[in-house]
């Protein structure tokens, strides 16, 4: 019976995708490119085509034995084992094919990094390392599905390593360095929460697909999915003219690569387009140059043209344009296009006429100032009727500073940049050490030190310089930061369009949304009006969604204001179930006047009865009372008692204020320019 389970999909045969594939091959050619993030729909042929170059390419050769699979013809990075082999002339070679590791999203710094062994270093005095997906890594492919969902911290250090081609450990001043030089491959589906800018820009090359649309292409990728799963084997071999074509291809690339010359004027070029792009700092210049020379090498050429520049630009800017967390990336792909028509149109007339270059320079930087202020004219003019439904501007956004709630008594997982919380994570803040239950890999080594210290000169040295027992072995309590859940429960009934109460109730939650971006916070969005309430947006990561929902968000009706809360209150509960260590805020933004009611009780006694329900469960929340009439009947004010939530009216303060007000929601702490308070 044969075996097909090691019998990996062609990437020839891979229908569609170029793009993808051609991002695969170019860091196959040079890995100092710096990886490749492809975004998109999951069932794309994303692992399937990473799988299958690592197929494609010829095997490589190793030092035999080594854990780090180091190049025998590289003393420059081979490992510390290596080199004694080199120098006792004990170095053997063998050949092995490129492998994948995969990088589960639930992975710990141990297991990315790998670990020492701090005991065996204390007793024995020697170092003792236990690899991690770093040094398996090595010289082949890091493959990191739904690397959005991994915690920033590993991002950060996959990213170091794939830039420096070094993994270091340090444990306690014991420190320890292999080689780590790997093609970093991530994946991840934007509608689940975007990378953080900083983390986008390391990334050398991104990728944004989707599935076929053409039903041809539908219908050959179908047969050819039928033909591998009916035998393997033979599918394979029938496809192994073209893997074979494509292999030398790239390896004469990789040969001609140190031969490419880039010229002062392909450089301009690239630099030209970054700038117009707008594009911060200067990786993306450097990865570009990188890039059109990589692609020369590929068509086998000697010198970069146009084209190179064209097609490493469309790899390399996409994902490093988006200077603001709702910019719309659409606009700015088309930006790229017409930047990069404008700027080879312009190399043209340089090298035909030098003296226009002022004129046509003078001319590309002046732009008419037109329809600047046309979005905030949209909410001038008369107030709509309270029973028909208005989609109201969102009121202008600024910067905010940090809610963070303490949950330093319980150990929540999980990542972020808002609470604190206590950790088993090595990634985490030391702040106390304690005597642990067993053995330890994360000793901390000044309170070991203190308490083997009062019983050295009971316990016989033998020429030790200290003696630890396992008793006095103590071991690292780390604390760190985790987003929170901040639910939005919006009162979008017909009364909010008075006095332009919308547009400042909007303009207060998109300050949120902003903060909650920066700060890997989950979000949701619940609107109540007319006969019930909506759970419009389920808790996410995607803010950027939470925004364009926000946006599109009508006004009109009557105020069902129990159903809002009670809708809250199970979408809390609800994802309290699915994730214990989410940390819940509800915000709630209304005037407290409810005229709906879900059991047939007075609506404003429902909603009380409700808001108790999150004091009994110490649900956190505020509440914004948007009452703006001369006559107040303080209703908000009510069901803020009964949430055991901050109370602030919105007559009183400025948009920014309704932020400034969930801010100072108890136990959280603020600070402003003009000053800071808590609670």
């Amino acid at each position: 019976m044969r075996n097909h389970n090691f019998t990996v999909y062609p990437f020839t045969a891979i229908v569609g995708q170029e793009k993808m594939k051609k991002a695969l091959i170019l860091n196959a050619i040079n890995p100092k490119v710096g990886g490749v993030l492809i975004r998109g729909e999951k069932g794309t042929a994303k692992s399937t085509a990473v799988r299958a170059l690592a197929n494609l390419l010829p095997e490589i050769e190793v030092v035999q034995g080594c854990k780090f699979h180091c190049n025998p013809h590289d003393i420059s990075t081979m490992c510390e084992e290596c080199l004694e082999k080199v120098k006792s002339r004990t170095l053997n070679i063998s050949f092995e094919k490129m492998k994948v590791i995969d990088l589960p999203v639930s992975a710990t710094e141990d297991r990315v990094v790998g670990t020492l062994d701090i005991e065996h270093a204390i007793k024995k005095g020697e170092k003792r390392f236990e690899p991690g997906v770093l040094a398996y890594a090595h010289r082949g492919i890091l493959y990191v599905d739904e690397i959005n969902l991994l915690d920033d911290h590993l991002v950060d250090v996959l990213l170091d390593s794939a830039a420096m081609g070094v993994n270091t450990i340090e444990r306690e001043g014991i420190s320890y360095s292999h080689p780590a030089s790997f093609v970093l491959v991530g994946t991840m589906n934007p509608e689940e929460g975007e990378l953080r800018p900083q983390l986008l820009d390391r990334f050398g090359l991104c990728v944004d697909i989707k599935g076929i649309r053409d039903v041809a292409q539908r219908v050959e990728l179908i047969k050819y999915r039928l033909s591998y799963e009916a035998d393997p084997e033979t599918f394979a071999a029938s496809w192994q003219a073209a893997e074979s074509e494509l292999r030398v291809q790239i390896l004469l690339a990789q040969k001609l690569l140190s031969d490419v010359k880039i010229s002062d004027s392909m450089l301009e070029l690239v630099s030209q387009i970054c700038v117009d792009m707008g594009v911060d700092g200067h990786r993306a210049d450097i990865t570009m140059m990188k890039t059109s020379i990589t692609l020369a090498a590929f068509n086998g050429r000697t010198e970069v043209l146009e084209e190179d520049v064209k097609e490493a630009a469309e790899l390399v800017l996409p994902h490093r344009m988006r200077r603001k967390p709702f910019d719309n990336p659409s606009e700015k792909q088309d930006k790229l296009n017409e930047s990069i028509e404008k700027q080879r149109e312009k190399q043209k007339k340089n090298e035909q006429k030098k003296k226009e270059h002022k004129e046509h320079s003078e001319k590309a930087h002046t732009q008419p100032e037109e329809q600047k202020s046309d979005s905030t004219q949209d909410v001038a003019g008369e107030q709509p009727d309270a029973s028909s439904e208005t989609i109201f501007a969102t009121g202008e956004s600024y910067q905010i500073k940090q809610l963070s709630p303490d949950f330093r008594r319980n150990k929540r997982k999980g990542s972020g940049r808002r609470s604190k919380t206590l950790t088993k994570s090595k990634q985490g803040k030391y702040i106390k050490s304690k005597i642990p239950k067993g053995k330890t890999t994360d000793l901390a080594f000044d309170a070991t030190l203190r308490a083997a210290a009062p019983y050295q000169f009971t316990r016989g040295k033998n020429g030790n310089s200290i003696i630890i027992h396992d008793s006095d072995f103590r071991k690292k309590v780390r604390e760190k930061k985790i987003g929170n859940l901040v639910l939005f429960v919006v009162d979008a009934s017909g009364s909010m369009g008075a006095q332009q109460r919308m547009v400042a109730s909007k303009g207060a939650v998109l300050s949120m949304l902003m903060d909650a971006y920066q700060k890997r916070d989950k979000v949701g969005l619940i609107a109540f009006k007319g006969a019930g309430a909506e759970l419009i947006l389920p808790p996410t990561s995607s803010v950027e969604i939470a925004q364009k929902y926000l946006e599109k968000l009508p006004t009109g009706g009557k105020t069902p204001l129990p159903h809002g809360l009670m809708k809250g209150y199970e979408t809390i509960k609800a994802e309290l179930r699915r994730d214990p260590d989410t940390c819940p805020f509800m915000v709630l933004i209304s005037d407290g006047k409810a005229n709906v009611s879900m059991y047939g009780e007075p609506p404003l006694q429902e909603t009380k009865k409700i808001a108790s329900m999150f004091r009994e469960e110490c649900i956190q929340s505020a509440v914004i009372d948007t009452e703006s009439s001369m006559i107040k009947f303080g209703l908000a004010r009510e069901i803020s008692n009964s949430l055991g939530a901050r109370y602030l009216a919105l007559e009183d303060l400025k948009t920014d204020s309704i932020v400034e007000a969930v801010r100072a929601s108890a136990p959280f702490e603020f600070s402003f320019p003009s000053g800071s308070f808590s609670i």
